[in-house]
């Protein structure tokens, strides 16, 4: 009998079966990892380049616009995605933490679920837009009720600001979104979304409960430690999905601005200032809680998820209220490039006056 033994297979000239053939289980889990060791190689890569990425998101997406009308129907599933991957990651331990002292985190949720939309609904009214321009107004509406996005957390921490705040005030945000968003669709939309307020707010709940089911059970089977170990992988893909919906919405910045230049521009302009309008103001309010914390939360509240509210209208938006959510990710993803240096300033402040100064340390 001759025989032949190699990668596992096992052939005889006087004996064959099925079973012969069949690769051993230490050889299929090899191939696999072979197989897998490139793309996850790759999205380590590129879970590394942190603000990098997120900023060349935004040229992609203008600069491809067939992506993004070719991606732009999955905007509901790669917010729900990005929604899994972030409740995924989510810190227990520091969730807990925080809850036992939730003065700050009580303040910092009633200022971006009641403060924020409240005060833009009522400037909107008092300006006019609601009559002169309805699809700025209701995309500003929409900015407003939002929940902050996933994606803080990580951008505090890659900024040296207190992420743990900005990760439990965005849970308890998230989760009171679905209550006090309807109410404001309710109070300032009127006929300017075809979707109800208990509509919008099932949606929402819809969205958030189903993502936070999937992320539990995730963190169930594969374990808290995986989770960590292939931390930046995860980063890496969580770019990939964010592609998808920086994509879709910039995909029709290039068409707007040829259509109508000066409006693009002056939408631009008002993204960024509504964005250092709200950084500002919720620095300002929450200043005696030590400057890094405000900044954190300031940082947060800023950064609305309007990909949340695209999901959960479906995309069925006026063309001027995506243009406006389209350009309103410049200063969103821009914002750590543009503020780190503050921060790096108010760091070296700090621990000059900590190493010698006997004057008291003024936090901003």
């Amino acid at each position: 009998m001759v025989a032949v033994r190699s990668a596992g297979l096992v052939w005889s000239r006087n004996q064959f079966s099925p079973q012969a053939l069949v690769p051993s289980e230490s050889a299929v889990a090899a191939t696999m990892q072979k197989a897998l060791a490139v793309p996850v190689q790759a999205l380590a890569w590129l879970g590394a380049q942190g603000t990098r990425a997120l900023a060349a998101l935004v040229f992609i997406g203008i600069a491809v616009p067939p992506l993004g009308a070719f991606l732009k129907p999955y905007v509901p599933e790669a917010v729900f995605l990005l929604l899994c991957i972030s409740f995924m990651r989510v810190d227990i331990a520091a969730l807990r933490d925080y809850l036992r002292r939730p003065a700050i985190v009580l303040a910092a949720t009633a200022w971006t679920t009641l403060g924020v939309p409240l005060i833009a609904g009522l400037g909107c009214l008092a300006a006019g837009l609601d009559a002169r321009s309805p699809d700025l107004y209701l995309a500003l509406m929409l900015q407003a009720v939002a929940s902050p996005m996933m994606a803080s957390p990580s951008l505090a921490a890659l900024m040296g600001l207190d992420s743990t705040l900005v990760l439990v005030t965005l849970v308890t945000s998230t989760i009171a979104v679905p209550i006090t968003a309807p109410l404001f669709a309710y109070a300032f939309f009127g006929g300017a979304l075809t979707l109800s307020p208990l509509g919008l707010g099932l949606k929402l709940f819809a969205i958030l409960a189903g993502s936070l089911f999937v992320a539990g059970a995730i963190r169930w089977i594969v374990g808290v430690a995986a989770i960590q170990r292939h931390a930046r992988p995860i980063d890496g893909f969580n770019i990939l999905v964010l592609l998808v919906f920086v994509a879709a919405v910039m995909g029709n910045v290039v068409g707007g601005f040829l259509a109508d230049p000066v409006r693009t521009v002056a939408f631009a302009l008002l993204a960024f200032a509504v964005f250092l309008a709200v950084l500002g103001v919720t620095a300002l309010i929450f200043r005696k809680a030590g400057y890094q914390r405000a900044l954190a939360l300031g940082l947060m509240v800023s950064q609305r998820n309007m990909g949340l509210m695209l999901a959960a209208t479906d995309g069925v938006l006026p063309g001027a209220t995506w243009l406006y959510f389209a350009l309103s990710q410049f200063p969103i993803y821009l914002s750590p490039q543009l503020l780190m240096p503050i921060v790096g300033r108010l760091d070296a402040r700090k621990a000059a006056s900590s190493g010698g100064c006997t004057a008291p340390v003024r936090q901003a």
